[in-house]
């Protein structure tokens, strides 16, 4: 197959399905439309495909012409609970709902990759499993598909996946081994006082100084017991209590969330955000209820893999199309789960260009340059056939 070819006769679909897909974005668990359209999409190629994985998730399955290794593809389907404000003409067609994260793009990539494969699939020596993942936005998508039936009797050799990233150059992609998004953790603890009048606090216990003192100590646990060399965000993000400017509430509720790549460092914070609440509470007379919730790993790049498919990528897009050194981010990706079933690598492909530059992801005016969908067409079906064929 002439693959530079092939992906040029289908630019002009790509850019109708992904402008098809941002006129229909449905939020987390809801995207019964866009499952609809990628599966009759998939079947139309002659793809296995199996519907309502993991409630609204899509699996399309390419089987080759020979017996071999399985990669697994995945792309994220949902979109945002955001109003548009693009102005585009193929905007939103869902009131406050949004694909303002790219997903309209990946969906199209993984589509225009299935269709492509799909056309040399007597040729593949393997199989080519496409996840179309509901519910990344809320984290809780990927571990619905991975408790299915279906994706548990599957068995992967490797899964790769990639985000459009406006903070790199059109046409860059950023491969790394290790780390590349962090875990995240989400807690919520309440501070139980007493209440009263506010000229009376001697009467009371002012949960509000109680919850400001463990805000601040918090805070002491990154920048003093934390290596500095080892990243950890802990976000205070939500401060309730309180009714009136002159009554001391009962309660104040903190909500915030800890982003972490070592699990020591993960484990460390959680018991010592346990251990300074009780401290405080305890010395001001006050009593407390702490919810630390563990959620998704930090998404970890095999280096084997990584490191084979920045030497694919090279020979394909050439040598400075490949970005090795950029920095992990501390956002959070349920793709990590998919890497406890296999070996996997996460990759950013590039979207910044003088035309498109101005907005960040989940931002309501956030759209792509769609001259990077057959780019990703191009990384994916390079790394599919490569690695069926020499993995």
């Amino acid at each position: 197959m002439d693959l530079k070819k092939e992906i040029a006769a289908l630019e002009k679909d790509l850019v109708e399905w992904r402008r098809k897909f941002h006129r229909i974005p449905e939020i987390a668990m809801e995207e019964e439309k866009t499952a609809s359209a990628i599966a009759d999409q998939l079947r139309q190629w002659g793809l296995s495909v199996h519907t309502g994985v993991g409630r609204t998730g899509v699996v399309g399955i390419l089987q080759g012409g020979q017996v071999g290794k399985t990669l697994g593809i995945r792309a994220d389907i949902d979109a945002l609970p955001v109003t548009e404000e693009t102005g585009l003409s193929f905007s939103s067609l869902h009131p406050g709902r949004m694909h303002a994260c790219g997903h309209d793009g990946h969906i199209t990539i993984a589509l225009g990759t299935a269709k492509l494969l799909s056309n040399i699939r007597d040729q593949l020596k393997g199989t080519v499993v496409f996840f179309f993942q509901p519910a990344e936005e809320t984290l809780n998508g990927a571990q619905a598909m991975l408790s299915s039936e279906v994706v548990k009797n599957l068995e992967l050799d490797a899964v790769v996946g990639l985000h459009i990233w406006p903070d790199l150059p059109l046409g860059k992609i950023a491969v790394r081994g290790g780390p590349v998004m962090a875990a995240v953790d989400r807690f919520k603890a309440k501070i139980v006082g007493k209440g009263g009048h506010g000229a009376i606090p001697q009467k009371s216990v002012d949960p509000i100084v109680v919850a400001s003192e463990v805000v601040l100590a918090l805070q002491r646990i990154v920048s003093r017991e934390i290596d500095p060399l080892k990243p950890a965000v802990l976000t205070v993000g939500r401060i309730q209590g309180g009714t009136t400017f002159n009554v001391i509430p009962d309660w104040v509720e903190l909500e915030g969330t800890v982003r972490t790549f070592d699990p020591d460092v993960r484990s460390l914070i959680a018991r010592r955000m346990e251990e300074m609440i009780k401290g405080i509470t305890s010395g001001s007379k006050a009593s407390y209820h702490l919810n630390y919730e563990f959620g998704i790993p930090a998404v970890n790049n095999d280096g084997k893999l990584a490191g084979w498919i920045q030497g694919v990528l090279k020979k394909s897009l050439g040598e400075d199309s490949v970005v090795m050194d950029f920095p992990p981010s501390m956002g959070g990706e349920d793709f990590a789960l998919f890497q406890e079933k296999a070996p996997g690598v996460y990759m950013f492909l590039g979207t910044n260009s003088e035309e498109n530059s101005a907005y960040p992801i989940h931002h309501s005016k956030y759209s792509i340059d769609e001259r990077v969908l057959p780019i990703g067409v191009q990384v994916f079906c390079e790394i599919a056939t490569q690695f069926l064929a020499q993995m």
